[in-house]
């Protein structure tokens, strides 16, 4: 019944020799792995501005509820200035423009 590899030499390497040996291959320089990503899905203008626009419409109403939550004492702080002016923005407007398509498309 075999018992394992046969060795190269007359004799089997002693251990330290075996260690030595795998760590003179672990020094030798191996190539890079190359990683490849895939690029995501070409999306139209007109699609990025859509969700742009439902981006900006989500984080204006988490505003406007972390405003509703504020305390009456941080009222008149800054942070509670700045929800204000992200609440106020009329993104109504913003969304009623459309980018052009291009090429003569439009």
């Amino acid at each position: 019944m075999p018992r394992g590899r046969e060795p190269e030499g007359e004799i089997a390497l002693t251990n330290a020799e075996r260690q030595a040996r795998y760590r003179a291959r672990r020094l030798v320089e191996q190539p890079p792995v190359i990683v490849r990503q895939s690029r995501p899905s070409r999306q139209s203008r007109g699609k990025r501005w859509d969700n742009a626009l439902a981006v900006m419409m989500t984080v204006q109403a988490e505003c406007a509820a972390w405003f509703e939550a504020l305390p009456e004492s941080l009222r008149d702080s800054a942070t509670a200035e700045a929800l204000q002016e992200i609440i106020d923005l009329d993104l109504e407007s913003i969304a009623a423009v459309r980018p052009p398509r291009g090429y003569g498309r439009d």
